[in-house]
């Protein structure tokens, strides 16, 4: 018996590596703490995700779309505080071994 192909058609998915291992789960730890919006997603500001629209961590492990960060600590509320904690926001470095996105 021989079976040919005739149509075939590709599915992929991709997401943000935050350091989260629970990906099964939708929880609050997969979307920004600012606009709320899924990592896999955009900010209000973008129109695609990706590259176009990264992440960005702060040394207290908090993960942000980095344009609603940066919008954040434009405002005076912010007092360049993490909008979780409120302790100063300094921006983590990430490793060169770790990859940008999974």
């Amino acid at each position: 018996m021989k079976v040919h192909v005739k149509h075939w058609s590709a599915v992929a998915q991709w997401r943000w590596n935050t350091g989260n291992t629970n990906h099964d789960q939708d929880d609050e730890g997969d979307v920004c703490g600012i606009c709320r919006v899924p990592f896999e997603g955009c900010c209000p500001s973008c129109k695609m995700p990706g590259d176009d629209c990264p992440l960005i961590w702060g040394e207290c492990s908090h993960v942000f779309h980095m344009h609603c960060l940066l919008k954040w600590l434009g405002t005076a509320a912010s007092k360049s505080q993490c909008p979780m904690d409120r302790r100063a926001w300094v921006t983590a470095e990430r490793k060169a071994n770790e990859p940008a996105a999974s």
